[in-house]
């Protein structure tokens, strides 16, 4: 149980609001890292993950030309811009779910027709841990990152599964 720090009520595990005055108790509910990967997690910075420059289209690129660029590429999402500025995200999810045995039809259509508007994003000094919570919650596989404002990079969940693969302690 979580007891509000300002009412007192005893709210379920994992809880965002108390039930009776509707308070955050999202600060309450930080589970204490047991291993040190999971301390490394918590610790480090998305910055430490390996990072991949982000491929960029313009969200009036034909969706052909899109994904004939991320089969090249060999990456799994491409961020739609508009006058320089993110306004989506295009994903293999995206092309399997909106696309689908649709795709050569919709072959020159523009790709803002089939991106996921307004991308979360995250900055490079959040922490790993955030990250996986956002692709939990949010059902992301990749996910801008910015710093100082300024797009820079794609993470994805195959970086953190990298990242926690080589930052983990071999027990033996």
């Amino acid at each position: 149980m979580i007891v509000c720090p300002d009412c007192g009520f005893e709210n379920i595990d994992g809880a965002d609001l108390c039930e009776t005055c509707q308070q955050p108790l999202d600060p309450l509910n930080v589970p204490t890292p047991t291993s040190d990967i999971e301390k490394s997690i918590f610790h480090d910075r998305i910055r430490s993950l390996a990072r991949h420059g982000p491929m960029c289209v313009e969200s009036r690129t034909r969706v052909a030309e899109v994904l004939e660029r991320m089969v090249e590429r060999a990456v799994g999402c491409v961020i739609v811009l508009e006058a320089g500025e993110t306004v989506g995200i295009f994903s293999e999810r995206d092309a399997l779910l909106r696309l689908n045995t649709n795709a050569a039809a919709f072959a020159g259509r523009p790709i803002s027709e089939f991106m996921t508007p307004n991308p979360e994003g995250l900055d490079m000094d959040d922490k790993i841990a955030f990250a996986l919570h956002r692709m939990d919650a949010g059902n992301y596989r990749h996910i801008p990152i910015y710093s100082q404002g300024q797009l820079c990079s794609v993470i994805s969940v195959r970086d953190i599964l990298r990242y926690i693969t080589e930052n983990a302690i071999d027990p033996g």
